[in-house]
C-alpha cells in the first residue's frame, strides 16, 4: 500500500512538472506575442483595474484634503446609498435609463441588422461603398453639434419643423415641453447618428458567409428575401446574439453627452429623460457629494453586472454557441 500511494504521489509531481515545463515552453514559444500584448496589459490595468480601488469613496465621507483612504468611513456604512436608492428623482432616473436603453437596444438592432442586409444585397461595388459611407459619417459628428440641430428644427418659434406644421395648417408644437415626445426623439437622433457604425460588425458577419449558400439557394428557386430569411440572419444570429448582450450590459449606463447635448437643464422633459448619469452629475455639482456619486457608479456596475450574468445563462439555454462565456 505504501509503495502504491508514493507511486501514486510520484506520477502526481511528474504530471505537475511537465504541467509546468508546457507553460514555460508555450511562453517562451509566444514570447514575441507577448510582448506585443505587454503594453495593452500595462494600460489595461492602468485604467481599468487599477482604478477599482476608488469603489472604497462609495463607503467613505470623502474629503479632497483627506485623500481616498484618508477620509473617514461613512456613519452608516451605506449613507451614501440612501439618497440613491430612497429619492423619487433618483427612482425616476434608474426607470428612464433602462426603458430608455431598453428602447434603444431593440431600435438599434432593427436598424443595424436591417442596414447590413440591405447593404449585403447591392451588387453595384461603388454605390455600396458610398452608401456605407454616408450612413457612418455622423458618427464623427459631436453630439453637441447635434443638439444644436435639434433645436434648430424644433425650435417653437422659428424651428424648421414648426414651420413645416404651421404651412400644412397645423398649430405649432412646443416640442421643449413636451416630454412624451423626447424618448422618440432620442430614439431617432441616436439612430440617425450611429447605426452607420453599428451596422459595421453585421456587414462583416455577412461578408464572411460563403457564397455556394447562396448559389445552392438561386438554383432551389429561392428569391432574394428568402435568401436573407433563411441563410443570412440564422447565420447572424450568434452575432446578434453577443452584441445584445454587450449592450445589456451597459443598459445602466446611459449616454451622457448625447443627454446633456439634447436635454441639458430644461426641466420640464425629465420626467421621460433624466437617467442616472445626468442625475448624478446635477446632483453632484450642486452638492459636491463626490461619495453619493461613486454610489450611483457603483449600483450601475453590479446591476449590469447581475444583467450581463443573467442574460449570458438564458442565452447559453437558447443557443450555447452565442453566449459570451
Amino acid at each position: 500500500m505504501t509503495v502504491k500511494i508514493e507511486t501514486e504521489a510520484g506520477r502526481t509531481i511528474a504530471r505537475a512538472r511537465t504541467k509546468g515545463n508546457g507553460v514555460v515552453r508555450e511562453l517562451i514559444r509566444n514570447r514575441t506575442l507577448l510582448l506585443m500584448f505587454l503594453p495593452v496589459a500595462t494600460l489595461l490595468f492602468l485604467f481599468n483595474y487599477l482604478p477599482l480601488a476608488g469603489l472604497v469613496i462609495a463607503f467613505k465621507n470623502f474629503q479632497f484634503t483627506e485623500g481616498i483612504f484618508g477620509s473617514d468611513w461613512a456613519s452608516p456604512i451605506l449613507n451614501n446609498f440612501d439618497y440613491l436608492l430612497s429619492s423619487e428623482t433618483a427612482y425616476r432616473a434608474v426607470r428612464n435609463t433602462i426603458l430608455l436603453n431598453a428602447l434603444f437596444i431593440a431600435v438599434g438592432l432593427v436598424f443595424e441588422v436591417g442596414l447590413a442586409l440591405m447593404l449585403n444585397e447591392i451588387r453595384n461595388k461603388y454605390f455600396k461603398r458610398v452608401t456605407q459611407s454616408l450612413t457612418f459619417l455622423p458618427f464623427f459628428i459631436s453630439w453637441i453639434v447635434v443638439g444644436v440641430f435639434a433645436y434648430n428644427l424644433m425650435n417653437f418659434e422659428s424651428g424648421a419643423v414648426n414651420r413645416i406644421i404651421q404651412s400644412l395648417g397645423f398649430d405649432p408644437i412646443d416640442f421643449y415641453s413636451e416630454a412624451g415626445l423626447w424618448p422618440f426623439i432620442l430614439t431617432l437622433a441616436l439612430r440617425w447618428k450611429v447605426t452607420g457604425y453599428g451596422t459595421i460588425i453585421y456587414l462583416a458577419a455577412l461578408t464572411s458567409v460563403d457564397n455556394s449558400y447562396y448559389e445552392a439557394a438561386s438554383i432551389d428557386g429561392a428569391s432574394r428575401w428568402q435568401q436573407m430569411r433563411y441563410i443570412s440572419i440564422p447565420l447572424l444570429k450568434p452575432t446578434i446574439m453577443i452584441l445584445t448582450l454587450l449592450a445589456v450590459g451597459r443598459i445602466m449606463n446611459a449616454d451622457f453627452g448625447m443627454f446633456y447635448a439634447m436635454i441639458g437643464d430644461a426641466a420640464l422633459l425629465f420626467p421621460t429623460t433624466d437617467v442616472i448619469d445626468t442625475f448624478v452629475y446635477r446632483s453632484l455639482r450642486k452638492s459636491g457629494d463626490i461619495g453619493m456619486a461613486s454610489a450611483a457608479g457603483f449600483v450601475q456596475s453590479i446591476v449590469a453586472f447581475v444583467l450581463v450574468l443573467g442574460s449570458n445563462y438564458i442565452a447559453r439555454k437558447a443557443d450555447r454557441d452565442s453566449a459570451i462565456f
